[in-house]
């Protein structure tokens, strides 16, 4: 997420010379919004969307590089590219998505379901840790605000609970 304050602090300088960086988010089914898919965890609407997702991003990012080690980054890798391609194919037509949500929500999404299947001691604490703290995310896979992307939430969190499912064939594949 430092990478996203550097950004942040560019986009608010170059916006003030007329080119926003926020133009390369995803741009649903546009073939240009395509390069949004890794452009958009990065880019912010404003201060406040990019502190909201540095909080999320540090709590449940710890807890993941905890739970997967070294598979953290491949992880995050899917998780940014199913999320961005999701909200890519479902997105609302005429917008631009950005931020790192998709991601944060796969992270809770990927841990919740892992907690749910491996059921064990240290699995069932993480998922209990993560419910508690971050439990009320679920809400925002729902379109209730036009201003918030809930279908980068929708595709992250599918894409995590699609991964904390797969989590084992993804591992054999790797060996």
């Amino acid at each position: 997420m430092f990478i996203a304050w550097g950004v942040e602090i560019a986009d608010v300088i170059l916006r003030n010379i007329g080119l926003p960086l926020d133009s390369l988010g995803i741009h649903p089914r546009r073939l240009f919004g395509l390069i949004g898919v890794f452009f958009s965890p990065w880019l912010h609407g404003d201060w406040g969307h990019l502190i909201n997702n540095t909080v999320a991003f540090l709590g449940l990012g710890f807890v993941m590089l905890m739970a997967e080690g070294k598979r953290f980054l491949h992880t995050t890798f899917l998780l940014v590219l199913i999320s961005g391609l999701g909200t890519w194919l479902i997105g609302r037509g005429g917008s631009v998505h950005i931020g790192a949500s998709g991601l944060i929500y796969g992270y809770f999404g990927y841990l919740i379901l892992r907690a749910w299947t491996e059921r064990q001691p240290l699995w069932i604490a993480v998922g209990v840790i993560v419910a508690l703290f971050y439990g009320g995310m679920v809400w925002g896979v729902l379109p209730t605000d036009q201003g918030v992307s809930w279908e980068a939430h929708l595709c992250g969190f599918l894409g995590g609970l699609w991964l904390g499912r797969n989590h084992g064939l993804l591992s054999q594949a790797r060996r």
